[in-house]
């Protein structure tokens, strides 16, 4: 199946108010610009270089979510255009994105990724953080950053219980968020091996790479 067939049958299958991040890290332009012609407008990639490199070539309606893990140094790289940072997981970092947001004019919004796997290798605060970092007086001073949401990758398992354990726990986490703090809307949750039980357990983003673009070839 083609990348637009492969978009309209889980375009057509979200829910209203679940947004889709098309993760096309490794992808080369034209299926991104085939995707773009079937409409789609967010994508999402791993590394800032390579996401800078399309940003270049690319329509500039295209809203780009960084959705790796995020090194401080490489921020700069992206501040001009970046939409959404999802990987934020210190305030160091959240430090940095305000400094060279602040270059540009800009405020970028940012999602605190959380750690809800068993894995150890996964990144991400606990939730006693997330409730501090919302709540301090250091975050209300970074004007050219907004924490509009939560981030959080479940263990990669063939255990469903799990899975909606932790995406459950998560949204749990992102309610309280939200009560803290208006701007919290975005619930991302869900790749493609696991998206329509994160979109039941409250998920409103939803970041798909292999089941729209095809099996990745990693070099």
């Amino acid at each position: 199946m083609s990348i637009a067939e492969n978009l309209k049958i889980i375009k057509s299958a979200l829910p209203e108010g679940v947004s889709l991040v098309a993760v096309s890290k490794t992808k080369p332009v034209a299926d991104l610009m085939e995707a773009y012609e079937t409409g789609q407008r967010i994508f999402g990639e791993n590394k800032i270089q390579e996401m800078t490199e399309k940003w270049e070539q690319l329509p500039k309606d295209i809203e780009w979510h960084m959705i790796g893990h995020v090194q401080r140094n490489k921020v700069k790289y992206m501040a001009e255009y970046v939409s959404l940072i999802h990987g934020v997981d210190s305030l160091k970092l959240l430090r940095e994105i305000n400094k060279q947001a602040s270059k540009y004019q800009r405020s970028i919004s940012c999602l605190l990724q959380v750690h809800i796997a068993e894995e150890e290798t996964k990144f991400g605060l606990d939730e006693s953080e997330v409730l501090a970092l919302l709540q301090s007086n250091e975050l209300r001073e970074l004007t050219h950053v907004k924490v509009v949401g939560l981030m959080g990758m479940a263990t990669f398992t063939d255990s469903e219980a799990q899975i909606r354990k932790e995406f459950g726990g998560l949204k749990e986490l992102f309610d309280q968020a939200a009560s803290i703090d208006s701007e919290i809307r975005i619930l991302s949750m869900g790749m493609s091996g696991d998206y329509k039980i994160a979109i039941d357990c409250g998920s409103t983003m939803v970041r798909i790479g292999s089941s729209i673009f095809g099996a990745r070839n990693y070099h």
